[in-house]
This record gives structure tokens, C-alpha cells and sequence, in this order.
């Protein structure tokens, strides 16, 4: 198993980086992360002021995929997230959806102790620990770690943790896969711009798929097959999400979309992922025990 370590990072996803691993397809690998902020917070006195925000939220990599070619998607298992004993989170002026209530900027740095988060002496939050940037190089330009899109990157998604596939389509030769910006605990929205951010490690299994053709990030787990986009609003990135599962589901079901919209509106949840960054991400999530009675297959 490749172990990888997280002084090897960058922070735009972009087909001009230079690979700082390889690793062939199909194998496993162990990648090591820093939090957010590039592990720059670590004790209550550390303060906004003291940040280099020019290092905010950093994927470690790009790591190069052996046989992964543009048109191929990238298949992504997560098989386990390990976080660090400490967490930090954020919240301040004109950040999130509640930043024009509040004034100045603060921070608080939460222990992590066993399966919580210790948010004060009255609150532990159980922790969902989850990868919030994973993503693959776009076809041209460069993308910053700290925005979402059909690359994938700062999806900020909860059904991005342990036991889930993510499938990224692969725009150029190797991939070049990088993730980071793990948290310990986030809501859905992540409203306050930060979740309990943390450092850590991720184990994973890549392997590039041939003639599977997606143009956005798609996910499966144990209980759900679920489609993910980003827009300019949330709105915007609801309606992608929902539109890319009819689509896949009219070419792999025997339904006509009429059907599909039914079965859609009728078992299917329209979920928001993030509402703060760039842009907007969102999912639409259909339980497999529906697609199962149609014999769905990716």
C-alpha cells in the first residue's frame, strides 16, 4: 500500500501540475492530510491574524493515475478516514450565510476524544467524519482547491466518508488526483463556512474505468445512488443534479422520463451539500431498493 505524505500538496487543481506520485490502477494508498488552514491554527490564542491565507485548503498530491486517460471516469472507494485528536472551526464577519449578523472573526480550536467532538463542557458532537475537497485536474485552466465543480474539488458533500464510491470523470492523462480538507463533524449547507476542520488520513482505492462517460461527480454507497453538481446558485446546482440522474437513469432503466419523474419525485431526495463557496453544490440522492427492482447498473 503507497502511504502518502501531506508535505506534497497544492492548491488549484490544474492539468499543469506536476505529479508528485504515481500509482497504478486498482491499488490502494493511505494519503495523509492538513486541515484547512494548513495546520496553522493548533491552540486557542492562535488567531485569524496569524493566517497565511494564501495556503487555505490544501490537496495533497497530484497523485498520477497509471491508465487513466481522458473519457475514462476515476473510481474512487473509500475504505477509511482517520482524523486527528484535535479539530478547529471558524466563524466571523461576511463568512457563510450567517456572516452579515455577526461582527469580527472567531476561532475555536474542539479536542476530538474518541467518537466526539468537544464542542464546550455541555456539548460533544458525535463525529461524521468526511472528505470535504476530492477531486481530479479540469481539461484546461486551474481550478482552486477552495471551489466545487464538474472536477470535483470543494464539494463539501456528506456521503463523501467511509464505505462510499465516488466516480470523478477524467479530463486529462493520469488524472491527477489530490484531496484534503477533512472534517471530523459537518452539517449539510456547512452554513458557517467551516466544519470541525481537521487533519488526518484517508484510505482509498483508485482504479480508472473505461467507457463509463459522466460529466459530473456521481457516488454510491451501501443505501443510495446519488448524483452531485455545483452552479452559480443552489438552485442552479439542485437542478443539475436532478437532470443528471434522469438522464443516467433513462439509458440503464426501462422506464420512458415521464416514469422516471414519478419514481424520482415519489422516492427521491433533492439534498443541498454546500451553500458557501464559489459556487453551490448539491446532490440527488434515489435509494437503491428502488433501482433495484429495475435491475439498475452502472
Amino acid at each position: 500500500m503507497e502511504k502518502i505524505k501531506s508535505e506534497k500538496r497544492f492548491f488549484s487543481f490544474s492539468s499543469e501540475n506536476a505529479p508528485a506520485f504515481s500509482v497504478a490502477s486498482g491499488s490502494v494508498a493511505e494519503i495523509e492530510t492538513m486541515d484547512c488552514f494548513s495546520n496553522q491554527i493548533q491552540n486557542p490564542s492562535d488567531t485569524v491574524e496569524m493566517i497565511d491565507w494564501s495556503k487555505i485548503n490544501p490537496a495533497t498530491g497530484p497523485i498520477f493515475v497509471e491508465g487513466a486517460e481522458a473519457g475514462d471516469a476515476l473510481k474512487i472507494e473509500i475504505l477509511d478516514i482517520s482524523v486527528a485528536k484535535k479539530g478547529v472551526m471558524v466563524a466571523g464577519k461576511d463568512e457563510g450565510t450567517l456572516g452579515h449578523l455577526l461582527e469580527g472573526i472567531r476561532t475555536k480550536v474542539i479536542p476530538i476524544r474518541g467518537s466526539m467532538a468537544v464542542f464546550d463542557s455541555k456539548l460533544s458532537i458525535p463525529l461524521n467524519k468526511m472528505i470535504g475537497v476530492i477531486g481530479v485536474a479540469p481539461k484546461t485552466g486551474e481550478v482552486s482547491c477552495g471551489t466545487p465543480g464538474s472536477h470535483g474539488g470543494n464539494m463539501d458533500n456528506l456521503m463523501i466518508t467511509t464505505g462510499s464510491t465516488l466516480y470523478l470523470p477524467v479530463f486529462v492523462r493520469g488524472a491527477l488526483f489530490g484531496l484534503g480538507d477533512l472534517h471530523a463533524a459537518m452539517g449539510d449547507g456547512e452554513i458557517g463556512v467551516t466544519g470541525v476542520e481537521v487533519a488526518g488520513s484517508v484510505k482509498l482505492r483508485l482504479e480508472s474505468v473505461k467507457n463509463l462517460k459522466i460529466s459530473d461527480p456521481i457516488l454510491s454507497n451501501g443505501d443510495y445512488f446519488t448524483t452531485i453538481a455545483s452552479g452559480k446558485t443552489v438552485d442552479d446546482a439542485i437542478t443539475r443534479a436532478t437532470e443528471n440522474m434522469a438522464l443516467i437513469l433513462k439509458d440503464r432503466i426501462p422506464l420512458d422520463l415521464h416514469e422516471i419523474a414519478m419514481i424520482m419525485s415519489a422516492t427521491g431526495q433533492a439534498q443541498i451539500c454546500q451553500m458557501v463557496d464559489p459556487l453551490k453544490t448539491a446532490r440527488f440522492a434515489m435509494p437503491k431498493w428502488v433501482l433495484d427492482a429495475y435491475k439498475f447498473r452502472l
